[in-house]
């Protein structure tokens, strides 16, 4: 039997709702940009955040779609799940149907039940439903309502009450909520639904009994103090996850038998030359903590090498739809905020993928073609770059992979500290592996087991959260309720197109404490100030009325709701205030966009069409271009670039601008639409001639090219695997900028004595240079040599080997290491502890023959480490050769005075 496809049961849905008079809307990109509270879009609501807010009127009263989600931490954390059981996802598809304001519970019911059973036509003895049951602690009454609508569809015995937990959904800790029912299915076989009624099972999280769709009915807003007050309308919100009704339909036990992950599956079995069994472990799985893994163990059994193939496998077709999709609407892997998620989830990939399918090479790039081909028909980003995202994918791995290596190493050299104390790596330093250099504890556990070790497990745990606890006290936020000013029904209205002052009035405000400062977010009914968006930063500036002057210090979105952030409050808050943005730096903001239009334009025609933006800044000071390359611009190529960017200056080209174009339309102009941006059904075309610059944008610009005056690339540089990045200024800032390179070449000619042909003078002096560095390094070498033969004459016999401490005279790190390597070669069995003053820091050098390295006795780092301690260093490295530095120099002799004593003892053991 063939397994239904995604594409028709998703379009099933899409084609039902839109019977049913729902206007059908894209995906908007699973990385979120102008909602602080979120770095990913986590449901099928958040985009629609607004709507359901009121900062803005919806375009439809219905709307359905299927939505790019991502759950990997804080209150919607899957991450831990994934791959171990057969329904957790990091991205996964959430379908939806949306009324605002329009039906309310009777239809959202009936439409569910229809779609499941005349559609879809699952059995209805194996769904259940849920229904609110109510709250004495919020005052909220049982949703008998909801209870009384399902008796029309199903039996009394198949509709049960749900506590707040699982019947009350709320968007955050504030913010819109209402009381909920979940339909649930029972996909166990005949014998096991008789054996036990599925009804027991419900939220019980058994892997065949499932939530599969939950109706939210919005009624209600959560306050900061807790309390519920009515929205001013009713709305619906469901989510269908639609993984799960895949394997509903399938009629198969996992969302991983489906046709939404078995090509990936497929690809990577055959790819690693393993079979994929579907195996799962059963009884609950323990977890040592939030991205950091144990080795899964239940409580009564060891995973299997089959089961650790298949969770392995899971893992990686889970993982890769996160990572491709992500770096596909615009977030690239890296180090902060949404980057740095998207970091962790590809490592966890590759380490699975290293440690239990035996992939030592790059490989999870390999599969970003299967996935863009699969979802080319709903999800067409990812398949425009398919080139790209697998560049950035792979560049990911070669460099954890490399990671992974020196974590070997560093653990090979932590082998004998750690038998000499007891045999446990402790906490601290399995940490250190983890989160200096990205070393996983599960492979750290691993490996110890591999050599007759353990981790204190426990240490890492509490290492962990004190880490947690100093994240959580930086960012604590305490924000209060919106406080109404004056009631107004069309909120926010931007102005600042037309008029770079305007009047407004404060329809509302909240104060913000953040580490001890207090700010306050003010919202008008108007406003000329840009927030923050689309890379251009926010503007600053003043309210002004007869009574306060108050600066404005930044200007943000919280979804489409712009916010000015001030230090104090009006004091006339019912005023009439003139808003003015601080025009001077406006004027430099919007040449510096502008010139970022005609960048891009340049860029695409020195360089080629594959050129696609993937990050900016626009501020008064400078502009900042990533874009996607994948080598190095030349220094022709950036010249190329600036003469054509300055040509559009001196032609002070007109800027045309087009506002609410349909977005269909906009495309056949020829606009550039940004991968990873949120489109509406009408958009703002910038246009600086038809034949050259044409953009979606909606930020600020200048009426005329020739404002601009002057544009100057100051850098390119390199930001990730293939994306380059350029740096450049405009106006006045342009003109300094190439003052200080002439000042500079002024000063370079003064330098060298004014020569007529200054080139030919800088290549004279470096030759000198090198000659006389060379001439440097022979004296150096002879040094050495002399050195190590009045050295030699200097070893002794300890307990058997060649020993050696001496301070010595090094002029650097390098040298001191070749002296070292010198005496080896010309002393057998030599124990050699050097210790040398460079640039007036202390450094230490332990040395040892190979075979003494090997017998266990002695250890290079060890040594190292025990004796850095006189010049309050510290240091490591490998067994037959370790390196400290240190604080100290004083305390050099006592190190090289106490080697001969630590030896000995070693040797005696």
């Amino acid at each position: 039997m063939s397994l239904p496809t995604a594409s028709h049961v998703r379009q099933q849905f899409l084609d039902f709702f839109a019977s049913k008079g729902h206007h059908i809307v894209p995906s908007a990109p699973i990385v979120v940009k102008d909602d602080p509270t979120l770095l990913f879009i986590n449901s099928g609501m958040a985009p629609f955040k607004d709507y359901f807010l009121g900062n803005k009127p919806a375009p439809f009263k219905r709307i359905a779609d299927t939505q790019k989600c991502l759950r990997v931490s804080g209150k919607h954390n899957d991450l831990e799940e994934v791959g171990y059981d057969t329904y957790h996802h990091t991205m996964f598809e959430m379908l939806g149907n949306w009324s605002f304001g329009d039906y309310f519970k009777k239809d959202a019911i009936a439409w569910a039940w229809e779609l499941l059973t005349d559609v879809f036509k699952l059995e209805k003895d194996r769904l259940y439903v849920t229904y609110f049951e109510g709250d004495k602690a919020d005052g909220t009454a049982a949703d008998t309502e909801t209870q009384d609508l399902w008796r029309q569809y199903t039996t009394d015995d198949r509709i049960l009450p749900g506590n707040k937990k699982d019947n009350f959904w709320e968007m955050g800790d504030t913010g819109p909520c209402g009381p909920c029912t979940e339909i649930h299915i029972d996909l166990r076989s005949e014998e096991e639904r008789a054996a036990k009624p599925g009804r027991e099972l419900v939220n019980a999280d058994h892997p065949q009994v499932v939530e599969i769709w939950n109706n939210v009915f919005m009624e209600f807003q959560r306050l900061a103090d807790k309390s519920l007050i009515k929205l001013p309308e009713q709305s619906v919100d469901t989510g269908m996850g639609f993984e799960r009704l895949m394997m509903a339909v399938s009629g198969v036990k996992s969302n991983y038998d489906t046709d939404v992950f078995q090509p990936l599956i497929q690809f990577i079995a055959k790819e690693v030359g393993l079979q994929y069994t579907g195996s799962v472990v059963s009884a609950p799985l323990s977890v040592v903590s939030e991205g950091h893994q144990d080795e899964r163990t239940t409580d009564n059994q060891q995973l299997t090498t089959q089961q650790k193939t298949d969770i392995a496998i899971r893992v990686i077709a889970d993982h890769i739809r996160t990572i491709a999709f992500t770096i596909a609407d615009g977030q690239l892997p890296s180090n902060v905020k949404a980057g740095y998620v998207i970091r962790r989830i590809l490592r966890r990939a590759v380490r699975y993928a290293f440690s239990s399918l035996n992939q030592k090479q790059p490989f999870l790039y390999k599969l970003v073609p299967v996935l863009a081909d699969q979802m080319a028909g709903i999800f067409p980003e990812l398949k425009a770059q398919v080139p790209f995202v697998q560049r950035v994918v792979e560049e990911e791995e070669i460099a954890f992979l490399k990671t992974l290596e020196t974590g070997l190493r560093r653990l090979d050299a932590l082998e004998e500290t750690t038998r000499q104390n007891g045999g446990v790596i402790d906490g601290k330093t399995a940490f250190e592996l983890s989160d200096t250099f990205g070393f996983p504890l599960d492979l750290t556990a691993l490996i110890a087991r591999e050599k007759g070790l353990s981790v204190d497990e426990e240490g890492f745990k509490k290492e962990l959260e004190q880490q947690k606890n100093r994240s959580r006290n930086a960012q604590e936020t305490e924000q209060s309720d919106w406080v109404t000013v004056t009631e107004h029904d069309a909120p926010n209205v931007f102005v600042g197109y037309d008029h770079d002052e305007a009047p407004a009035r404060l329809l509302r405000y909240r104060k913000i404490d953040k580490k001890g400062k207090t700010e306050y977010q003010l919202v008008l009914n108007q406003t000329p100030f840009y927030a923050e968006s689309g890379g251009q930063i926010g503007d600053t500036g003043y309210l002004e009325s007869p009574l306060s002057k108050v600066r404005v210090l930044d200007t943000k979105k919280e979804n489409d709701l712009i916010i000015h952030t001030t230090l104090e409050l009006p004091q006339d808050l019912e005023a009439e205030f003139l808003a003015r943005p601080d025009a001077a730096r406006r004027a430099l903001i919007r040449n510096n966009h502008t010139a970022t239009h005609l960048l891009q334009a340049a860029l695409r025609q020195v360089l080629g069409s594959h050129v696609q933006q993937k990050g900016s800044l626009v501020n008064d000071k400078l502009l900042r271009f990533d874009f996607s390359h994948f080598t190095k611009v030349t220094d022709q190529q950036l010249r190329e670039i600036e003469q054509l960017v300055n040509q559009r200056i001196r032609q002070q080209i007109p800027l045309d601008e087009r506002r609410n174009v349909p977005i269909d339309e906009a495309k056949t102009l020829g606009a550039m639409a940004l991968f990873g941006e949120k489109y509406g059904e009408f958009v703002r075309v910038i246009t600086f001639d038809k034949n050259y610059s044409v953009e979606l944008c909606g930020g600020l610009h200048v009426a005329n090219t020739g404002s601009i005056g002057y544009f100057k690339i100051t850098s390119e540089s390199a930001v990730g695997a293939g994306v380059r990045r350029l740096e450049a200024v405009t106006a006045e800032a342009a003109e300094a900028y190439v003052d200080q390179q002439l000042d500079l070449l002024a000063q370079v000619r003064e330098a060298l004595g004014n020569p007529q042909h200054l080139l030919p003078g800088i290549e004279k002096q470096t030759e000198e240079m090198a000659t006389l560095r060379k001439q440097i390094e022979q004296f150096a070498q002879q040094s050495l040599n002399q050195q190590k033969d009045q050295l030699v004459g200097q070893v002794k016999t300890l307990h058997g080997v060649s020993f050696l401490a001496a301070q010595v005279q090094a002029t650097s790190a390098d040298g001191l290491k070749t002296l070292a390597f010198n005496l080896r070669q010309a002393v057998p069995n030599l124990v050699a502890v050097l210790g040398a003053e460079i640039d007036g820091k202390p450094q230490l050098a332990v040395m040892l023959d190979d075979e003494l390295a090997k017998g266990g006795k002695l250890n290079a780092s060890t040594l190292v480490r025990e004796l850095a301690k006189e010049i309050q260093g510290g240091g490591g490295g490998q067994p037959f050769f370790a390196t400290a530095g240190g604080k100290n120099a004083a305390g050099l002799p006592a190190a090289i005075g106490k080697a001969e004593a630590l030896v000995g003892e070693k040797l005696a053991g």
